[in-house]
């Protein structure tokens, strides 16, 4: 039990660094540093939910601090574009999950974080990018934060697009299990909707 907390307090030590880090996202896109944010506190709360140890659960509320910090390395006409990008500019942006896993995998320590930042855009059916891996070949934090990037995102209004009602984002997701989705988790997020949807809008409240 000692190494186990010796290795939390490690993470503690690690969530300086990291409001650092997306402090300098935040300088570049406000709506990603935000988003993230919103995105950590509902995927820590899940992986509460189903059990999981501490030490993945504190490695997944880091992935997902930081699952959006390779926009860092996207173009700002592309990622400040009011209007929906052409396919050449998609295909630009789709590298974000890479460059990220890039910038955080140079620390050893983190490299399970950072596989978890490479995936957090693959899909349930294997249709994700950017290796179009599918089910449990997904590591569980990618499909936990795929999930919360989600449902904030359709719940946020873009200059480009309105925002979705809570109850619409429930029904997208639970139309989507199975496909986009991984449907055990998906499940337990539409059973624990109302929890789920008081932690993201207590964080947007504080923002």
């Amino acid at each position: 039990m000692s190494a186990e907390n010796d290795r939390i307090y490690d993470f503690i030590d690690y969530h300086e660094i990291i409001e650092c880090i997306t402090g300098a996202l935040d300088a570049k896109d406000p709506y990603t540093g935000n988003h993230s944010l919103r995105v950590s506190e509902m995927a820590q709360r899940i992986c509460e939910m189903i059990g999981l140890k501490l030490h993945d659960i504190e490695e997944i509320h880091i992935a997902a601090h930081l699952h959006d910090i390779g926009k860092i390395g996207i173009p700002d006409v592309i990622l400040h574009k009011e209007g929906p990008l052409t396919a050449q500019e998609w295909e630009i942006m789709k590298r974000h999950p890479k460059i990220g896993s890039d910038i955080i995998s140079k620390s050893k320590r983190m490299l399970r974080i950072g596989e978890i930042v490479l995936y957090h855009h693959e899909r349930y059916d294997g249709k994700g990018y950017p290796h179009g891996i599918c089910a449990n070949e997904i590591p569980v934090g990618s499909r936990i934060i795929a999930i919360c990037d989600s449902i904030d995102a359709m719940s946020t209004k873009r200059s480009y697009r309105q925002e979705l009602t809570m109850e619409q984002c429930y029904i997208e997701i639970e139309r989507n299990l199975g496909a986009m989705y991984d449907p055990y988790i998906g499940r337990y997020v539409l059973e624990h909707w109302e929890e789920l949807m008081q932690v993201k809008n207590r964080i947007r409240a504080k923002q």
